[in-house]
């Protein structure tokens, strides 16, 4: 019994290591990537938790995108702006972003629907929104 447990164990261990290999070897280059980690319900709410990641080369000051949320149906649920802050260079950064009077069960998709602001010093706006790379980590969609 025991050593079925080890041999689970490490299949666990290389599963779990072949999976951030994979995420590492995306090349961030000039891209914002955003990966949905995590979601909880909190005091009535639904508490979104992001990785964002710059891999411009420059510092970001402010970067905030137009954001969709849809329903399990598919329909839409609300357009918020989240406002992801100031982002280093190459260094992951995680956000958090309660929104109110929604079940996360209830949430199917979320869409990066426009780049609303790109604040970064030599950097053109639009890079912002052509190099947004959404992922997830969780059952709910991230488009952009």
């Amino acid at each position: 019994m025991g050593t079925m447990w080890a041999r689970l164990a490490g299949l666990v261990l290389i599963a779990l290591g072949a999976s951030g290999a994979a995420a590492e070897e995306t090349d961030l280059t000039g891209k914002i990537a955003i990966e949905l980690n995590t979601v909880s319900e909190t005091d009535g709410a639904c508490t979104l938790t992001f990785m964002v990641t710059n891999g411009h080369e420059m510092a970001i000051d402010q970067l905030v995108y137009e954001t969709v949320l849809f329903d399990a149906a598919g329909q839409v649920d609300r357009l918020t702006l989240f406002d992801f802050g100031a982002l280093p260079v190459g260094r992951p950064r995680v956000r958090q972003f309660a929104v109110p009077n929604v079940a996360c069960d209830g949430l199917g998709r979320v869409l990066f629907n426009g780049l609303h602001t790109c604040a970064a010093e030599g950097l053109d706006k639009g890079a912002c929104a052509a190099g947004l790379v959404p992922m997830s980590r969780v059952g709910i969609e991230v488009l952009g």
